[in-house]
């Protein structure tokens, strides 16, 4: 390790150590949005299970998607319970259901996360000078790194080379059924309307790996689709009328007016944030000629793919401190706090409970602020990259990434990994060139990407026609045989 890595690497750590003894200490002296309220023990617990979950929510989206071109048999008697996801994830069109639903389990965590170790305003802290408060406290500091290196980062360390070991337990299948639940109940369903629309406008219609739905299931998938798109209204409707009555936990001193106004922005940065590393991966693989002739299309590009190639991940691990923080923010500013007055709309206690928790402000920005930026993104990529405020971003995020303010992460994946004993996937299954050796070689036939998509990787197969697609499936030969094309195609 090179000594500025050292040095990262030992003021992450410490930062982070930092940042939980602070959350710590507001909750036990009920200074949380959560611990105001009701026992600290409570907010203790709901925060510890929160960010646990969260871990599992990012390291299974790693693993399933990973693995989804292996061939599960290989795995079936050493990896007996990641056996039991990957046959679910699999099958037909699941993967996506997966996805669908384990992005609003991610909105909803952070902002279970908030309540409970969310600083309220004002909060103070063993004498602590009022700018390290303002760092800290009222800028999010402390709840985004621990949410980012606790929760995230950690987890997309290890299950990037340990996908088996990460999921072979039945935390991980639970939170796989959880996601698959979310989306089979259509609080989602909204996001499937807005993706025919993408397609539709793309010129590319929906594939699916299923066959056609029966009279009864399409039925039943519109009806969740329009209970969708009510509940969606709804929540809006709630949101905008607590934000200009002011009837929120965002801090007294900001007005109403200017709150409506960042929650906005916040909402539009994250869905930038979300759709951009959908856009980058899209054209990750296209040639200079290819990726238009917009300036800021040729800037973001030549800063993004030149050099060593660090700046792609580098930007990854910005985007999700971005990201991070936004979602906290905008957990802040969307979460209902009648302040003992008379309940929205007149809804009995038990509804306005409901709206107190924010899991409306979680639909909301699920849905417009994550779902929506993706799809948009994976249909019109170049326009994506063409904006202006894409460059801005990837800036920033490099920045940030820079600071090596998440080094710490790396340094927790090691001892997560190190209690764990995780083994990477090649002690087990081998490498891609292995595994072909002995005939169980990986699926090259992509089925989940393209317009539409929430995955969009990168490969020469996405754009074929169905027809060609599934001949690459059954006979191997015209697979390599379009693979050399296609390498020949990049090399040329």
């Amino acid at each position: 390790m090179d000594p500025i890595t050292l040095f990262k690497s030992i003021y992450s750590t410490l930062l982070l150590i930092f940042s939980i003894v602070i959350i710590f200490g507001l909750i036990a002296l009920r200074q949380t949005n959560l611990s105001d309220s009701v026992h600290p023990a409570f907010a203790y617990f709901l925060f510890i299970v929160s960010i646990s979950w969260l871990t599992m929510v990012e390291g299974g989206q790693a693993s399933l998607v990973g693995l989804l071109p292996v061939n599960k048999e290989l795995y079936k008697d050493s990896h007996a319970k990641a056996y039991k996801s990957t046959a679910i994830t699999n099958e037909g069109d699941n993967l996506d259901r997966y996805l669908l639903g384990r992005q609003f389990m991610v909105v909803l965590v952070v902002f279970c996360v908030n309540m409970s170790a969310g600083p309220i305003g004002g909060a103070t802290l063993w004498g602590f000078p009022t700018w390290l408060t303002d760092i800290f406290f009222n800028g999010g500091l402390a709840m985004t790194l621990v949410t980012c290196m606790i929760g995230q980062l950690n987890s997309q360390v290890n299950a990037s080379h340990c996908m088996l070991d990460y999921i072979d337990n039945y935390f991980a299948l639970f939170t796989l059924w959880v996601a698959m639940a979310i989306e089979f109940s259509g609080l989602l369903h909204a996001s499937y309307v807005i993706q025919l629309t993408v397609g539709a406008l793309a010129g590319q219609p929906i594939e699916s790996k299923e066959g056609p739905r029966s009279a009864g299931a399409t039925a039943f998938f519109w009806f969740r689709c329009l209970l969708s798109l009510t509940v969606l209204s709804f929540c809006i409707a709630v949101t905008m009328v607590a934000l200009f009555d002011g009837k929120t936990t965002m801090w007294e001193s900001v007005p109403p007016g200017a709150a409506v106004v960042v929650f906005f922005v916040l909402m539009c940065i994250v869905g930038m944030l979300e759709g951009m590393q959908i856009a980058f991966f899209a054209v990750a693989k296209l040639q200079e000629s290819e990726r238009g002739s917009n300036i800021f299309a040729k800037k973001t590009c030549d800063l993004l793919y030149s050099g060593d190639g660090h700046n792609l991940p580098g930007f990854m691990i910005g985007r999700q401190l971005c990201v991070v923080s936004c979602m906290l923010f905008v957990a802040r500013v969307t979460s209902v706090d009648m302040k003992g007055e008379a309940n929205l709309f007149g809804v009995p206690d038990g509804v306005q409970g409901l709206f107190n928790t924010g899991l409306l402000g979680a639909v909301m920005l699920t849905i417009l602020g994550s779902i929506s930026w993706q799809l948009v993104a994976s249909a019109f990529p170049i326009a994506f990259l063409s904006n202006p405020l894409t460059y801005v971003l990837l800036r920033l995020c490099l920045l940030l990434e820079a600071t090596g303010i998440c080094q710490g992460a790396w340094v927790l994946a090691a001892i997560h990994k190190k209690i764990a004993n995780f083994q990477r996937d090649e002690v087990y299954i081998g490498t891609a060139e292995e595994r072909a050796k002995q005939e169980m070689g990986d699926d090259g036939g992509l089925p989940h990407v393209g317009t539409g998509h929430l995955v969009k990787l990168p490969g020469f197969s996405e754009n074929a026609p169905k027809s060609l697609k599934d001949l690459m499936k059954k006979d191997t030969n015209v697979k390599n045989y379009l693979n050399d094309v296609a390498e020949k195609m990049d090399s040329a």
